[in-house]
């Protein structure tokens, strides 16, 4: 089968300067997936800083230079780190947080995902997608939170998924995942209110980029998309507008909330 992916996606919206004056830090950034289309708005939206961290070097330092010349935004920084690794995220939130003079927005958008059956998944395949997908949003968190709090101020917002709602044969891992994030996110955000902190997440069902395309066959893409309300699959940018949203003042009374990017048929 050829590859097509149905129905036209919409305009590109333009920047409305959600985001003025806030500095930005995202994981996951490199790339072509959901993580750099949300750097690339976040610029777009007028953010005065922006900080990368992924774990390829040649790709982050590439989407780092990408931004500063086709956005025209200075500060925009990088540095490794995985999420997996307590001291890489100490160290990539010490650096931020200096190079940022202080973080406004945190989006934490790294996981990973995957295809196999209960019965033929190990332990290790099943910890590795827990300990990026939900621990590394946690290790995050954890980090972060102080400075925000500290300054009374600051905006989360995690990549969960519809899978953490529904379910899907082969994905029992990355489902538990995702479900994860979203409760981890209403918790969370309970303890950061006090302290002007909100958390919230997003949850797409498929946004099509170059990675997924490689990970999954079109037929299987096709598939997922051709169950979607309007017959296509999200481009990232589509879901990253909705992170935007969340993280803007735009948002200033949500909190704990699971948004859905899908126009999934029930």
């Amino acid at each position: 089968m050829t590859e097509s992916f149905p129905a036209t996606a919409p305009r590109y919206v333009p920047g409305h300067q959600l985001l003025a004056g806030k500095s930005v830090l995202i994981t996951a950034a490199a790339g072509a997936g959901i993580g750099f289309a949300a750097a690339r708005r976040c610029a777009e939206e007028g953010c005065r800083a922006l900080y990368l961290s992924d774990i390829h070097a040649k790709r982050l330092d590439q989407a780092v230079q990408t931004l500063r010349h086709e956005t025209g935004l200075e500060h925009v920084y990088g540095r490794l780190c995985n999420v997996a690794l307590e001291h890489d995220v100490r160290a990539l939130v010490a650096d931020a947080e200096a190079c940022l003079e202080g973080i406004d927005v945190l989006i934490n958008n790294a996981g990973l995902g995957g295809s196999k059956r209960i019965v033929e998944m190990d332990d290790a395949e099943w910890s590795r997608v827990i300990d990026i997908s939900l621990t590394g949003t946690f290790r995050m968190t954890r980090a972060i939170l102080p400075g925000m709090q500290a300054r009374g101020r600051g905006a989360i917002v995690n990549n969960a998924s519809v899978l953490g709602w529904r379910a899907q044969a082969e994905q029992a891992h990355y489902a538990a995942a995702k479900a994860g994030v979203m409760a981890f996110t209403r918790c969370a955000a309970l303890e950061a209110a006090p302290y002007g902190v909100r958390i919230n997440a997003v949850a797409p069902s498929i946004a099509l980029h170059d990675f997924l395309k490689k990970s999954a066959s079109a037929d299987l893409l096709n598939q997922l998309a051709s169950r979607e309300a309007f017959g296509r699959a999200a481009e990232v940018w589509e879901v990253a507008n909705v992170m935007v949203f969340l993280a803007s003042d735009y948002a200033s009374y949500m909190t704990g909330e699971v948004l859905s990017v899908s126009s999934q048929k029930a």
